[in-house]
């Protein structure tokens, strides 16, 4: 893969790299400093709690990072006494593991962030098994442990509060980056010799990551009182800029067509190049936009495409007038589609340089923006609720407390080295609640140990220097932190020399650690990888009807909202974006559930090729919607035929019957207004085009209905 200039500097304006930046000082810092007062053992102390603590400094609410980081603290204080004390004993130190294992890994069940809170304090149990202290003395190092926790926690959010809008403002330029990549698969389409079922497959792949980075603005934008509260020019900025992206969004999702057959009819025009050309001149032009806001910059040279469209919208008019049978009005839409993607682009770039909040375009809409990000409930009730194992997440955790048993065991009783704990670490690292997941984490922290212990080797034999090795301490941290959200494989690269380089400055041989390091991770990885087939294995097939049930609501959800609004309806701005944004989410997830089924053992890939198409499917069906939702809102079409209201009422039936079908629930449409008759009203154009929009939907319900039939038969 060709990487540019371009992308190397987006790396280092990014979340990614910042993030790499503040947690290597944060962990770095009491090390270096304590060292300079000669008491490098008390830095070393530091750094560990600091170390544990920057697990759980993801992205987020900065409220809510020092919140989680409060409790990891605390976690890691009650850890640290425990195991100081349970590992004078082998027993007691063996049921601590299990019992400990199991409980901050059932923390999964409060998402994300609480999941981290486990692993910190995982991370803590496993460092201080190793740790020979005196009874006397447990105490003291558990405080200056938490002491080094409590440091990092406050240079965190102190390294938030000097800039409080700039990581809303790094997510904010990274999301409509994705949306480019979105937009350059869509181009592909009209494109000649592009294979259109496997651009549907990258295009289902990627909007996995415009989804994940999508949620990760709206967290900072709409659960962040600073921006959401706050009246000044930068927060407007932000929030104005990623509603329009928003819109944008779906006016690329509804640019979707039957490609093969506007292929059969039009490839020869010349006309589908012009559109994949302006399509690619749009997607460069929202690149510079967003790497503008990536890098803190003003774009000062927005493109007028008004000349490329009025060239496209010459073709269709000369295509029309050398053959009046054949019907261009697929490619009028696309020409409508263009003009709406570049209207989107030109507010995007008006937004972004309002050098005054005066200048912003005011949006009319009331929009209750804490509707649209997830509240997390952490009732007791949740944890509890789990105790079963028909739960995934307690399923997860019972498989952890017993490998994480297995794998003390084994390191004990062979005595493999100093440090067998990093069989323990393996095992922590690598093991996911599903087998996918696990999978893929074995195989990178493995590939990445071997070769990052390659690199180790070589850079200690041959670079004598201690200052020389220092910088490649520092480079190596670095790189480690910055790539463990991004690319995890080249995280380990960087890790495995960067532990090397730390042992040889205590004083422990680089080569013989080098071996014990790659030994010990293969014996955790191949525990972890036999675990995922025996111990409570998970697969996506067992999973997968939640996702598509949840896919399926969320579309027949929106379309309910739309029939809704062209039945006459009042529908607030609030409930039809959350309908939206719920397609997007849960498409998302299912893409997402897809993928990883793929990478199951083939016996476990059931049903994939009829899911695969239910996936295709019903992405199609969410780009007619967004189609007909612009439509609906552009034209106001609230005076509809009757034969318009039965076609929604076909397919939201064949819908409903299709989720329940799935054990899910079915969505009422009531039509609050009453129709003309036929004959006392008359189709305006509009009208016509709404029908056939809506005929495309039923169809398409029709071959989802199908499909999940084949699915569900045994």
């Amino acid at each position: 893969m060709k990487i540019t200039i371009r992308e190397i500097k987006s790396f280092f304006y990014s979340q990614y790299f910042s993030d790499g930046i503040r947690t290597s000082i944060g962990i770095l810092l009491p090390a270096l400093v304590l060292n300079y007062l000669n008491r490098f053992e008390l830095g070393i102390t530091l750094s560990l709690g600091a170390l544990c603590v920057s697990v759980v400094d993801i992205p987020g609410p900065v409220l809510h990072k020092r919140n989680a980081m409060a409790i990891c603290n605390l976690c890691i204080f009650v850890v640290a006494v425990i195991t100081g004390f349970a590992r004078m004993n082998v027993v007691t130190l063996g049921i601590e593991i299990a019992v400990f294992s199991f409980l901050f890994s059932m923390l999964i069940v409060y998402g994300t962030r609480a999941a981290a809170i486990g692993t910190g304090s995982l991370l803590m149990m496993i460092f201080m098994i190793e740790k020979a202290l005196p009874p006397d003395q447990i105490l003291t190092y558990s405080l200056q442990v938490t002491a080094g926790g409590i440091w990092y926690m406050v240079f965190s959010v102190l390294f938030f509060t000097i800039r409080p809008y700039r990581a809303a403002q790094q997510a904010l330029g990274e999301s409509i980056l994705d949306v480019v990549k979105f937009l350059r698969i869509k181009a592909d389409f009209y494109m000649p010799d592009t294979d259109i079922d496997e651009n549907y497959r990258k295009l289902v792949s990627h909007q996995i990551q415009v989804s994940q980075h999508q949620d990760a603005v709206r967290e900072l934008l709409f659960k962040s009182r600073i921006l959401v509260k706050d009246s000044t020019n930068a927060s407007r900025v932000l929030v104005l800029t990623f509603i329009d992206l928003i819109d944008l969004y779906e006016q690329i999702l509804a640019t979707h067509y039957d490609y093969k057959q506007v292929r059969e009819k039009f490839g020869n025009t010349g006309v589908l190049e012009s559109i994949a050309r302006v399509l690619e001149q749009m997607a460069h032009e929202l690149e510079n936009i967003g790497y503008a806001v990536l890098s803190n910059r003003r774009y000062n040279h927005s493109h007028d495409f008004d000349g490329e469209l009025e060239q496209i919208k010459k073709k269709i008019d000369e295509i029309a007038a050398k053959d009046a049978s054949t019907s261009n009005l697929v490619l009028k839409k696309i020409l409508i589609n263009l003009r709406d993607l570049n209207k989107n682009i030109h507010n995007i770039f008006v937004y972004y340089n309002s050098r005054s909040s005066k200048t912003l375009i005011e949006k009319p809409e009331d929009v209750e923006y804490s509707k649209f990000v997830t509240h997390q409930d952490y009732a007791p009730r949740i944890f509890f609720d789990n105790f079963s194992l028909s739960s995934g997440s307690f399923k997860h955790a019972l498989r952890v407390s017993l490998v994480c048993v297995v794998g003390f065991t084994i390191a004990r009783l062979f005595a493999l080295g100093h440090h067998s704990y990093w069989v323990l670490l393996t095992i922590i690292v690598i093991l996911k609640p599903g087998f996918s997941l696990s999978k893929q984490r074995n195989y990178q922290r493995l590939i990445g140990t071997i070769a990052g212990g390659v690199i180790g080797i070589l850079i200690l034999t041959l670079i004598k220097n201690t200052d020389a090795q220092f910088i490649f301490f520092i480079l190596f941290m670095l790189g480690t932190y910055s790539f463990t959200r991004l690319n995890y494989v080249v995280s380990v690269i960087f890790m495995t020399p960067y532990v090397l380089i730390l042992f040889k400055f205590l004083g422990v041989g680089h080569l013989n650690l080098a071996e014990e390091r790659i030994i010990d991770t293969a014996i955790g990885s191949s525990i972890a990888f036999i675990a995922t087939y025996l111990i409570f294995p998970t697969w996506e097939f067992e999973q997968v009807q939640e996702n598509l049930r949840d896919t399926l609501y969320a579309n027949v959800n929106y379309l309910v909202k739309i029939a809704e609004s062209i039945t006459g309806k009042t529908v607030s701005v609030t409930n039809f974006k959350l309908a939206r944004k719920d397609i997007y989410v849960k498409s998302a997830n299912l893409s997402a559930a897809f993928e990883r089924m793929t990478s199951e053992p083939k016996s476990k890939q059931k049903k994939i090729r009829e899911i695969h198409k239910f996936v295709v499917l019903t992405h199609i069906l969410s780009s007619y919607l967004a189609n007909l939702a612009s439509s609906v809102s552009e034209k106001n079409l609230h005076k509809t035929q009757p034969d318009s209201v039965k076609l929604l009422r076909k397919s939201i039936n064949t819908l409903n019957e299709t989720s329940k079908k799935l054990g899910g629930k079915c969505v009422d449409f009531v039509t609050e207004k009453t129709m003309l008759p036929e004959d006392q009203r008359t189709r305006s154009a509009n009208e016509a085009l709404l029908n056939e929009q809506l005929g495309f939907i039923n169809k398409i319900s029709y071959d989802i209905a199908k499909v999940t039939d084949n699915i569900l038969a045994s």
